[in-house]
């Protein structure tokens, strides 16, 4: 029998026994984790730490985020393959590739100039050609690519973004964390009807803020 590649190995362990033995039961979400490299988007010195389960720095002050937290968020937008999806703070890019394995267009916008680059380096060289990074405030939306079926936040707001809302397509779905950025967090999720919105708390988590017009001011 040929040997295993231990980072596929690794990626597969982490499904089997991070994600499969909790809440994460979307097979689509499942296989693309199972895919999708971790450790081509966390820095050099931390790839022996790739699949654990936590988040790790990227640098910037940022993270990326613990598999389990990726596969629950990505499972709560209920993807099933033509979505146009925005992603508001695209970090590291792990979460931006997960996605592109699952929908048709990912539109992800960075606010740090340095994290944007590396990531798109990092989907490019994997080969994903549905995404699309530009730099700017996330949580402002990217008006000119609205609506979108799907929005997700990777960092906590003080509350959901009204003007994301307000980007979302009818049947949309909206995953965000909202609190306090130093302390409690929840993951929202919120259903477009017409011009209903309708929010739904889920589990607790920790991200790092949103910063920008639809979230909280820089640090002084």
């Amino acid at each position: 029998m040929p040997t295993e590649h231990p980072l596929i190995a690794s990626a597969e362990r982490m499904v089997r026994l991070q994600l499969r033995t909790r809440d994460i039961v979307d097979d689509r979400v499942l296989d693309a984790m199972s895919r999708v490299p971790r450790e081509s988007f966390v820095p050099t010195g931390s790839r022996a730490k790739a699949y654990d389960d936590s988040p790790l720095p990227i640098g910037h002050r940022q993270t990326i985020s613990q598999p389990y937290m990726v596969a629950f968020m990505t499972q709560a937008l209920a993807l099933r393959g033509p979505e146009r999806v925005l992603e508001v703070g695209t970090g590291s890019g792990y979460q931006t590739a997960v996605l592109a394995e699952l929908c048709r267009q990912v539109f992800s916008v960075e606010r740090i100039p340095e994290l944007a680059a590396t990531a798109l380096r990092a989907v490019a060289d994997l080969g994903y050609c549905n995404v699309t990074i530009r730099v700017g405030d996330g949580s402002a939306g990217w008006p000119e690519e609205a609506p979108f079926d799907r929005i997700l936040v990777g960092a906590a707001a003080p509350a959901v973004p009204p003007v994301l809302g307000d980007q979302l397509a009818d049947n949309g779905i909206l995953v965000v964390p909202v609190g306090d950025w130093r302390g409690t967090q929840v993951v929202v999720l919120v259903r477009r009807t017409g011009r209903v919105l309708s929010v739904e708390q889920t589990i607790g988590c920790r991200f790092v803020p949103l910063i920008g017009t639809g979230g909280f001011p820089p640090a002084g």
